[in-house]
């Protein structure tokens, strides 16, 4: 049976199924879901109990990323095969489109999006860099914000809205706190995920791309307006950082930015000390670095009706509230209630979702493609910060040298570009002005 006409099958579930989230399938039609996620055991069974609370008779077979790519791979000539819902993060799902495995979900997401409100940059995402294709639908995710003791907050700039910074009123934020105290308050985690906060963040924010603009003008001016306008600011440590929880609680950093669980002890320790927000935007939007989980049906999955109503049930603002509580991935939908939240998740809860919703919000996803040498990218962007940064080089030469770098990595891996750059045909090419 072909895609198209399963896809009909599809939109005649959709019709049958009034719309109304949570509708379950037949009692005794097992709906397969296979999944890269909450794949240890403690993980699993917590989660098979939310999975029990659908209605749905659901097998739930918990999986790394091979042998989800070698079942769906492997039955793609099977008129029916044995998986229905697949759930992963955004970067195993690139292999699955040039396999040409899965649904096209575009009517389940219009089905879905009368009943809840799903983050607008998640949704894009899923349609892998297509118009008119939905490939998944987004589920879940994790990423990094920004934290304040509420000592900074006097010093905000005149009019600044802490949901809408910009990256220079953090440095004017930053810089008064230090007029003010003497002492430099803002830090990162160099010694940590500073890879991430480049890539997913200050790249971004100021050229619109990770890779393909990396010595661009853009980058130069960027690197320009962290070496001057705010690194000046940035306590001294931070070079020894790896947690930034640790040097908020002590006081030693009052503004940060980093992983939501490297964040999570100062929020859960002290919740009325610390203010929760999104990440700043600069000149290109709010650059952010999601790790976002996608929910996908293949072409011939053996109970369509099923897939429906199990994903339906998945994207609940019950269901992905209790995921949050039980299981420390957020949200993609809005209308989650928070009230029973441990304080500090709640805190964090709000800043995700203000950093997902952003009118600006300009997601920038983990490296796709470059298999066992992503670090290599990570380390190529950590030496360029650190060698304009701490050691004082011309920008544009190391810009320059280290692009190379790059391009010569993803020419070995063949590696596509991913978001925010553009989709590419064959190996990513970083942009030449």
């Amino acid at each position: 049976m072909n895609k198209k006409f399963r896809a009909l099958i599809l939109l005649t579930v959709l019709t049958l199924l009034t719309g109304a989230m949570g509708v379950s399938a037949q009692d005794d039609n097992k709906v397969t879901f296979m999944s890269t996620q909450f794949n240890i055991v403690e993980e699993a069974e917590k989660f098979r109990t939310i999975l029990a609370d659908s209605g749905l008779d659901v097998e739930y077979i918990p999986a790394d990323e091979q042998p989800v790519f070698d079942t769906l791979t492997g039955e793609a000539g099977q008129e029916a095969g044995t998986i229905d819902v697949i759930g992963g993060l955004h970067g195993m799902f690139p292999t699955l489109v040039n396999a040409d495995v899965l649904f096209d979900l575009s009517p389940l997401l219009d089905q879905i999006e009368t009943e809840v409100d799903l983050a607008d940059a998640f949704v894009e995402l899923g349609k892998m860099g297509t118009t008119d294709y939905q490939y998944y639908v987004p589920w879940l995710q994790a990423t990094y914000i920004m934290a304040a003791n509420v000592e900074a907050l006097p010093y905000l700039p005149e009019g600044a809205d802490l949901n809408a910074l910009t990256w220079d009123q953090l440095a004017e934020w930053a810089a008064a706190i230090k007029e003010a105290t003497g002492e430099a308050k803002l830090g990162f985690p160099v010694a940590g995920l500073w890879h991430r906060v480049l890539e997913g963040y200050l790249w971004p924010s100021f050229t619109g791309g990770m890779v393909t603009r990396f010595n661009s003008p853009e980058a130069v001016e960027m690197l320009t307006f962290v070496r001057d306008e705010l690194w000046p600011s940035v306590h001294p440590q931070s070079i020894t950082y790896e947690f930034m929880q640790e040097p908020l609680l002590s006081g030693e950093v009052w503004i940060a930015l980093d992983h939501t669980a490297r964040l999570i002890e100062a929020f859960n320790e002290q919740p009325e000390q610390f203010v929760g927000f999104p990440a700043p935007a600069g000149p290109a939007g709010r650059g952010f670095m999601p790790v976002v989980v996608g929910l996908a049906v293949p072409a011939n999955a053996p109970n369509p009706e099923g897939a429906v109503a199990l994903v339906q049930y998945l994207l609940t603002p019950e269901t992905q509230g209790a995921i949050l509580q039980n299981l420390g991935f957020f949200p993609v939908v809005a209308g989650v209630d928070t009230s029973d939240l441990p304080e500090g998740v709640a805190i964090e809860q709000a800043a995700v979702a203000a950093q997902a919703s952003a009118a600006d919000a300009l997601p920038a996803l983990l490296p796709v493609g470059l298999g066992e040498r992503g670090g290599e990218l990570n380390e190529i962007f950590k030496s360029a910060a650190n060698r304009v940064l701490l050691d004082g080089e011309d920008i544009q030469t190391v810009l320059d040298a280290e692009a190379a770098n790059i391009q010569a990595l993803l020419n070995d891996t063949g590696a596509p570009c991913w978001p925010p750059d553009p989709a590419s045909e064959g190996a990513c090419q970083l942009v030449t002005d």
